[in-house]
């Protein structure tokens, strides 16, 4: 029994050591990965505004997409979301206006070599 013991706790304690580096490894490619998403991502995070402000910039880079899926006219004005808005009132135009500003930003993104998402 003793001889087993001599035998695998520095067996134990060199297998530990070992694994120690990959845990490194792993946490630094996850926060590398975490930053390029960052900063891909970027561009469709709508600005800060009303809650119909941000909606709109949502549905227009998810229009643009859609659009570009579909083979429709890549015209902002043109989508059904901008001509009938889920909006009431005076949030029309500030609904349309970031719904155009997600519209051109996707694209932006789109045409820059973004692939998209």
């Amino acid at each position: 029994m003793k001889k087993m013991i001599r035998f695998t706790a520095p067996l134990i304690a060199v297998a530990l050591m070992s694994i120690a580096p990959a845990f490194v490894r792993a946490q630094d490619s996850a926060k590398t990965n975490q930053s390029q998403n960052v900063s891909t991502e970027a561009w469709n995070t709508p600005p800060a505004g009303t809650e119909q402000s941000q909606q709109g910039y949502r549905d227009g880079v998810q229009a643009l997409q859609l659009d570009m899926a579909a083979k429709r006219t890549i015209d902002a004005k043109v989508s059904h979301l901008y001509v009938h808005p889920p909006v009431r009132g005076a949030a029309r135009d500030e609904y349309r206006a970031s719904f155009t500003a997600g519209y051109e930003a996707a694209k932006k993104h789109t045409t820059a070599g973004g692939g998209g998402e």
